[in-house]
């Protein structure tokens, strides 16, 4: 394992290999057969079943239930919201066919002419077609509604340049459809998403993040407004990490969803959706980790605190083991996840560089010394800081060294990002910053979607979004010279 490490591409000398280094050498995923498609490996996908379960808990205390809905969807549905079938068309796979048959010219099979569908079938790229057509035999009055669901499911997007977790051809989500009475109701409940998307990044992956209005130009095909959360990288570059979409009545017009309202007259539904993926597995790896390996929040990391035996021979390991399940058991019993590690066939240089590499929380050596001294060795992963400590109340100084690890990886990536925020008000500045520093760059733009396709077109940066607590101020685009009204956030982005 040592000398996989050394194999770790440092970040300072190539932050796009050290991440692809690392998701594979950490043992979280892995390309497949299949072109642009991941397979997500044991220790990635306990990760997100930490991510899943947690958001999973958070959608229902906002009074959402799970549903599930078809991964097929007919093609002329795609049709019915002009904007949603532009904004999709180029990443859509298309079922043609229901059946194979042996090739008649040899070997293998072929597509067999004679099935072929009457509709032509897309891949799931989202579900917003799929789910009004559904929530049309749903809904007939006011009292229908509201109707708040949320699935996990897998989409399918065309990509022709991928990276793991990042953008794959196939990746996990959850995405939520809701239908409401009002427009107000609507908008309130894409607000109120945005904001649950905010607390789980900062709260559970330490991920400060800013909260903004998307540009109409960058906004969610079909969407009247998208909300955005928009994380930054180590290495500069903004991620955007979920997005909340108020739909207006687009969808329910698209496929005739109306509602009897309180006065006794038809009207249509007002929608929303909104998303996260296994993106922000991608996320949680570039905002926190190092030359060593991952660095993982506690709350996110499948094993929290790992125990490794210090021993010579059979007897002393045993001995050690024993002591170590027991400290192992108090931990359990505070709800902290544990592994002792016993494996006698690797070395435990081996284990402390590869528990390094996982992000492992926490982690406690022992040995027959330490035994007969009431001590333990202690590390904490995000600062690589070892002590000796005693085994007296050591379950409650783990537990308070969680809590403080979970709060020192968000302030320190918050320090980080606050420091990479930088208010510009000329051209020159803002290509210089870009080109220099990086990060997030506040500049006056005059709202016309020209200016933001030449700014993108000069310098590969995006509007990342309009933040919601910007402040009005009177100012001059940094590239048509046109008057301004508040400042947005650029950033070059994954």
């Amino acid at each position: 394992m040592a000398k996989e490490l050394k194999e770790l591409t440092s970040r300072e000398e190539n932050y796009s290999q050290w991440y692809n280094d690392l998701v594979i050498k950490a043992g979280l995923a892995e390309s497949s057969a299949v072109r642009g498609c991941m397979v997500i490996k044991p220790y990635g996908y306990a990760i997100w079943e930490k991510m899943r379960d947690a958001l999973d808990a958070m959608f229902k205390e906002t009074g959402h239930q799970n549903a599930y809905f078809p991964l097929f969807i007919p093609k002329s549905f795609f049709s019915r919201e002009a904007d949603h079938v532009e904004g999709f068309a180029k990443e859509c796979a298309v079922v043609t066919h229901y059946r194979l048959k042996n090739n008649p010219d040899g070997d293998g099979v072929v597509v067999d002419p004679d099935a072929k569908l009457e509709e032509e079938l897309i891949v799931r790229p989202t579900s917003e077609t799929i789910i009004w057509n559904t929530y049309k035999n749903w809904i007939q009055s006011y009292r229908d509604l509201p109707i708040l669901c949320n699935q996990w499911a897998n989409v399918v997007r065309w990509e022709m340049r991928t990276r793991l977790f990042l953008r794959t051809a196939e990746f996990l989500w959850q995405e939520g459809h809701t239908a409401h009475e009002t427009s107000e109701e609507a908008q309130e409940e894409a607000l109120r998403m945005i904001n649950v998307y905010k607390t789980f990044a900062e709260d559970y992956m330490g991920v400060p993040v800013v909260v903004g209005h998307k540009s109409p130009n960058e906004r969610f095909a079909g969407a009247l407004d998208t909300l955005t959360i928009e994380a930054l990288m180590q290495d500069g570059k903004a991620l955007q990490s979920g997005t909340s979409h108020f739909l207006g009545q687009n969808f329910a017009k698209a496929f005739d969803v109306k509602y009897v309202n309180r006065e006794g007259k038809l009207e249509y539904v007002w929608a929303t959706s909104w998303g996260v993926s296994t993106r922000l597995m991608g996320a949680l790896i570039m905002a926190h980790s190092d030359n060593n390996g991952l660095v993982l929040p506690p709350k996110l990391a499948p094993i929290q605190v790992v125990m490794v035996p210090i021993y010579k021979g059979a007897e002393e390991l045993a001995a050690v083991t024993a002591k170590m399940d027991e400290i192992a058991a108090g931990l359990k019993a505070k709800g902290i996840s544990v592994k002792v590690d016993a494996r006698d066939n690797v070395r435990s240089g081996f284990k402390f560089a590869e528990y390094e590499l996982k992000g492992v929380p926490v982690r406690v050596a022992m040995g027959p010394r330490d035994m007969a001294n009431g001590t333990v060795e202690i590390m904490r992963r995000d600062t690589l800081v070892k002590e000796t400590v005693s085994q007296e109340g050591l379950v409650e100084l783990i537990e308070g060294m969680l809590e403080d690890i979970q709060k020192a990886i968000f302030q320190k990536a918050l320090d980080f990002r606050n420091s990479m925020i930088t208010p510009v008000d000329t051209w020159e500045d803002f290509v210089k910053v870009l080109d220099e520093k990086g990060g997030f760059v506040s500049a006056h733009w005059d709202g016309t979607t020209d200016t933001e396709v030449a700014i993108k077109e000069a310098t590969k940066a995006t509007i990342r979004c309009i933040p919601l607590d910007v402040v009005d101020e009177d100012g001059v685009c940094i590239y048509s010279g046109k008057p301004s009204k508040r400042r947005v956030l650029f950033a070059r982005s994954y």
